[in-house]
């Protein structure tokens, strides 16, 4: 993809310099805000779980990982052929 280019304003006098310079210095702030608090959103830490909810966790997840494990054995029993080699 061809990078997409910006129309360049050209400035007359200094006070046009310095006024596009403040207005980008209030763009970085506000910018610099938003992320800010999109970051501290993401590393919030998170309420501590009940006894029950841990072992709900902990049994959802052992499902899980025993769910993927029979789906992986029965594709590779069906499916396994396909990827050995042969041979000579």
């Amino acid at each position: 993809m061809l990078p997409v280019k910006t129309p360049t304003k050209t400035y007359k006098t200094l006070e046009e310099i310095k006024r596009r310079k403040e207005e980008l210095c209030e763009e970085m702030q506000r910018d610099n805000e938003k992320f800010s608090s999109l970051w501290r959103q993401i590393f919030v830490s998170k309420k501590k779980s009940t006894k029950g909810e841990y072992l709900t966790s902990v049994v959802s997840n052992g499902i899980t990982a025993v769910d993927t494990v029979l789906l992986v054995r029965k594709l590779m029993k069906n499916y396994g052929p396909i990827f050995k080699r042969k041979k000579k």
